[in-house]
């Protein structure tokens, strides 16, 4: 198995791994259970998706679209700024 990502979070990495699978590429990630292991503290660097040598040239060009659209959302979750606080308030 090969690293195609390193997640922030875990929430990236099953994004990549479902977008993966989507594509009929099988992958795991790997870390996923460190993240409890640091409490409150960020876990950098160790959660990474994986897959198999065999589907690494295609792995990349699906990882790259996932990463793109992953930050067009962090640009505009940016734009907005500050919401006022509320559980449920966003702007429409």
């Amino acid at each position: 198995m090969h690293t195609v990502y390193r997640a922030e979070n875990l929430f990236d990495a099953h994004l990549v791994k479902d977008a993966l699978e989507a594509g009929g590429i099988p992958a795991f990630i790997a870390g996923e259970y460190l993240t409890g292991a640091v409490g409150q503290l960020p876990a950098m660097n160790y959660i990474e998706v994986r897959v198999p040598e065999s589907s690494l040239a295609l792995a990349s060009g699906i990882v790259a679209e996932v990463e793109a659209q992953l930050s067009e959302a962090r640009l505009a979750i940016d734009e907005i700024g500050d919401l006022p606080d509320g559980p449920l308030l966003m702007p429409c």
